[in-house]
């Protein structure tokens, strides 16, 4: 070997040591400490430190680093890589870029989306008090509101009439009553339309000659009938008995004669609320005249009323409400 090739050698062998001694030595900044960590992890040849020697192959500036990171480095340094970080800790104000890289892994997020699901139940369970609270409000009075309609509602018979006050007659059908003409019986009737008379504003001018200067069509007389007549028998007899015009005809609905005219005044003809009404012993029923069986001594009045019943005591009668 002649003395170039000794000299050759030499130098490699020195600069060897003088590169195994000097990374030894060297105070590595953390930033390089755990930049080469990560590489050494990744074994990207790329950003691997390189040794002072150009003529050092890869392979071994690799292996040095991999060799020699462990054991030179001191605790404050190796406190800092990825596997000891806890997730729990921060990253430390070193400004560094390595322990930015370290917080990214989702160690803090995945606790977060643990506790998500006991947040929604909590939700769901406040909602359900909620409909509860306003289920029972809700239907309670509708169903009570339900029961007092009905039970408050009257009920009608098959001809719309309400039920009877107690105490009064309850209505006969006109085809069911049996008329027994060998017992007579004993009635007051009478006739009067002297409510026009306080109600000439309104009044049809054109009947002004039928309408007597009291208003009294029919003084109140004694009348006889026969036992099972009823009060529309009874008028209709006395009124051609005095040759008094009387006008009237069936309503099928209410089962009854409904009077429209008697002495030629007639419905409407003091206002559209203006019509003929009967009472038996003060007391106005709610049905037809035809379903009203007399009994002896019963004071029959027909009046003629201007406001629907209301002027003459009828109101309740005609459908109105009580006072």
């Amino acid at each position: 070997m002649n003395k170039k090739k000794w000299l050759t050698a030499i130098l490699i062998i020195g600069v060897l040591a003088i590169a195994f001694f000097w990374g030894g030595d060297y105070q590595k900044s953390p930033n390089k400490v755990a930049n080469s960590s990560v590489e050494t992890q990744v074994i990207e040849p790329e950003n691997t430190a390189s040794a002072t020697n150009d003529d050092v192959e890869p392979t071994e500036a690799i292996a040095t680093e991999t060799t020699e990171i462990t054991p030179s480095a001191t605790p404050s340094e190796t406190a800092k890589p990825i596997e000891t970080l806890k997730p729990n800790e921060s990253a430390t104000p070193t400004g560094t870029a390595a322990p930015t890289e370290v917080v990214t892994p989702v160690a803090t997020t995945k606790p977060a989306a643990t506790k998500q699901p006991t947040a929604t139940p909590k939700a769901a369970k406040t909602s359900v008090p909620e409909t509860k609270a306003t289920a029972k409000p809700v239907t309670k009075p509708d169903s009570k509101v339900a029961t007092t309609e009905t039970k408050q509602e009257p009920k009608k018979d098959k001809f719309l009439t309400d039920p009877v006050p107690s105490g009064k007659p309850k209505p006969v059908e006109w085809q069911d009553a049996t008329v027994d003409k060998k017992k007579q019986l004993t009635a007051t009737l009478s006739v009067s339309a002297a409510t026009i008379l306080d109600n000439m504003d309104i009044f049809n001018q054109d009947k002004l000659e039928v309408l007597p200067a009291d208003g009294i069509i029919y003084k109140a007389q004694k009348v006889t009938f026969y036992e099972g007549e009823s009060v529309f028998d009874v008028l209709l007899r006395e009124m051609k008995k005095n040759k008094i015009h009387m006008e009237f005809s069936m309503t099928p609905i209410y089962n009854s004669n409904y009077i429209e005219g008697i002495n030629n005044l007639y419905e409407f003809d003091a206002g559209e609320l203006s019509g003929w009404m009967y009472k038996v012993n003060g007391w106005f029923p709610n049905y037809g005249s035809s379903r009203y069986v007399l009994k002896d001594g019963d004071v029959i009045d027909w009046v003629y009323t201007c406001d629907l019943g209301r002027d003459v005591g009828g109101y309740v009668a005609t459908g109105g409400a009580q006072k």
